[in-house]
């Protein structure tokens, strides 16, 4: 079983920043890709940025973040994590870590409980 924690959401005002965090713990644990997702009021769960971990670091953005957040990993221990500048009211989300690999042999896909990020305008 592979349970992601993830920390750092919170209030913060238009133009602030926060910065996301996601551990990944289990048994033999390989993990190919992390990413974080958002869920606002009302509408389907979106992807905000992912990053590969066993494929050079590649990233991925929604075009809504790009230029305003950055993923990155420390790939010793297990972590991922999102900073968020110059947040905006529309950021207002839970924000859902999402991880994929293998663990103890066996393909998984886990997703973290969520940490909600609420930006007042």
């Amino acid at each position: 079983q592979v349970q992601l924690v993830e920390s750092g959401g919170g209030l913060v005002q238009a133009g602030g920043n926060l910065r996301l965090s996601c551990a990944a713990s289990g048994s033999a644990l390989s993990i190919h890709g992390m990413g974080w997702y958002r869920q606002a009021p009302g509408k389907q769960r979106e992807l905000v940025a992912s990053i590969s971990i066993s494929r050079g670091g590649t990233t991925n953005y929604a075009d809504s973040v790009k230029g305003r957040f950055t993923i990155s990993r420390d790939n010793a221990k297990n972590t991922v994590y999102l900073q968020m500048n110059s947040l905006k009211y529309d950021d207002t989300a839970v924000y859902y870590c999402n991880a994929d690999g293998y663990a103890m042999g066996f393909p998984f896909t886990s997703w973290g409980q969520g940490t909600q990020v609420t930006v007042s305008s």
